[in-house]
């Protein structure tokens, strides 16, 4: 066996060890006494895209959550593990917090080419944060890059790779908390309209998001039951809250509220029919995972209005 130890490994590291795995695997094979060589690469974090490369160039690995794979030719192995705890920690990290405003603002802009000023301005981060992602999307090989020094642009040209593993991250992510309220004498559509207008009057940040949202973007459904919003917490919230005669409830609920934490969350959001509405990305993410046919609905709209 061929060892190699790495930090990390992503499909553009995973290229440029080829060729050097394959010169080291001839050499090997052709000294005296020698059978077979398998290369393996060993390292701390394996991207599923290099795993994938790997597996198709029957290249083995092994990472420190403990997925193993061997493909020697008398012989396969392949263990297939979790990332372990502070690898998961990790990869969670990069879809949170103000990492996930500059993915988000790469997903809404797909295609252009932007340099690291423009991403950062229009994801309300710093640069070096914007820079981090972009370097570690290269590294995946989602986003292309052109240019050298302060005119080098990038461009995310796999934004459907990047939504997907975005999803697959919020699979290990406890569902936003919640507050359930009943809002008495208004179906979906005209509660949708007071809330917005009781928000805007008090000077309250809101998106609606889910269904609510979804069926401005891309309509699916004949009827919907209940309204979720993204509401940036603090007294103006609760003072519209009140005039509206929300009340909290465990059962039988009309409007969820999602807890906002800061401003970034309301990026990207759209004006439609006198709503403000989250982006049509922030509302498939929160569709894919709930329950009842809104997974359908995700889909619907990830196809109609997404396009990736």
């Amino acid at each position: 066996m061929l060892v190699e130890a790495m930090r990390s490994l992503y499909p553009r590291d995973v290229r440029q060890k080829l060729w050097q795995i394959r010169a080291a695997s001839q050499t090997w094979s052709d000294a005296p006494g020698e059978q077979q060589t398998v290369p393996l690469l060993l390292a701390e974090s394996i991207s599923s895209g290099a795993r994938e490369l790997l597996e198709s160039e029957r290249v083995g690995y092994y990472d420190s959550g403990g997925s193993l794979h061997v493909p020697a030719e008398d012989m396969f192995v392949h263990i297939d593990r979790p990332p372990s705890k502070p690898v998961s920690k990790s990869h969670r990290s990069r879809f949170s917090g103000r990492r996930a405003q500059v993915l988000h603002a790469l997903l809404i802009h797909h295609g252009e080419w932007l340099s690291v000023k423009s991403v950062a301005e229009r994801a309300h981060v710093s640069p070096a944060t914007a820079s981090q992602v972009l370097a570690e999307l290269e590294r995946h090989e989602w986003a292309d890059t052109r240019g050298m020094g302060p005119r080098k642009t990038r461009s995310l040209v796999q934004p459907a790779a990047l939504l997907d593993a975005w999803v697959r991250q919020r699979d290990l992510l406890r569902a936003p908390p919640t507050e359930r309220f009943y809002v008495p004498g208004a179906d979906a559509a005209e509660l949708a309209q007071r809330l917005s207008h009781l928000f805007e009057a008090r000077g309250a940040d809101y998106a609606l998001t889910h269904a609510a949202a979804a069926q401005h973007y891309a309509p699916f459904l004949s009827s919907i039951s209940r309204v979720h919003c993204r509401l940036l917490t603090g007294p103006a919230a609760t003072l519209a809250l009140d005039e509206l005669g929300a009340r909290s409830v465990d059962e039988g609920a009309n409007l969820v509220v999602i807890p906002a934490k800061s401003s970034g969350e309301f990026l990207f959001r759209q004006r439609l029919g006198g709503l403000w509405l989250a982006s049509p990305i922030q509302v498939y993410l929160d569709l894919v995972h709930s329950g009842g046919r809104a997974p359908e609905l995700a889909e619907h709209m990830r196809r109609e209005r997404i396009g990736f």
